[in-house]
């Protein structure tokens, strides 16, 4: 009895083999069936403001008006001992 059963159980594997092997080569064979495109539009895949992705570049936006009453900010004074002042606060750690 035993030995039916590891007969039926190898058949069993060696049909289960075949069919994988079977398998896999229609796939490979559908896989190069397939038309390559390596055109760079077909790879290029754009994201919206919202993280979706798409294969249509987004619209421009409209340019933004500056408000013409807007201040624009003054510059930044420079001192003259700036170096000595960084010196200063050094030296006021350390203490």
């Amino acid at each position: 009895m035993s030995k039916n059963q590891n007969t039926f159980i190898k058949k069993q594997k060696a049909e289960l083999k075949k069919r994988k092997k079977r398998d896999k080569q229609e796939k490979m064979a559908a896989r190069k069936d397939q038309p390559k495109s390596g055109d760079l539009d077909d790879m290029i895949a754009y994201v919206d403001e919202f993280g979706n992705i798409s294969d249509t570049p987004p619209e421009p936006e409209p340019p933004k008006k500056e408000n013409p009453q807007r201040k624009e900010n003054p510059p930044r004074r420079e001192y003259p001992n700036n170096a000595q002042q960084q010196n200063n606060r050094n030296t006021n750690l350390k203490s």
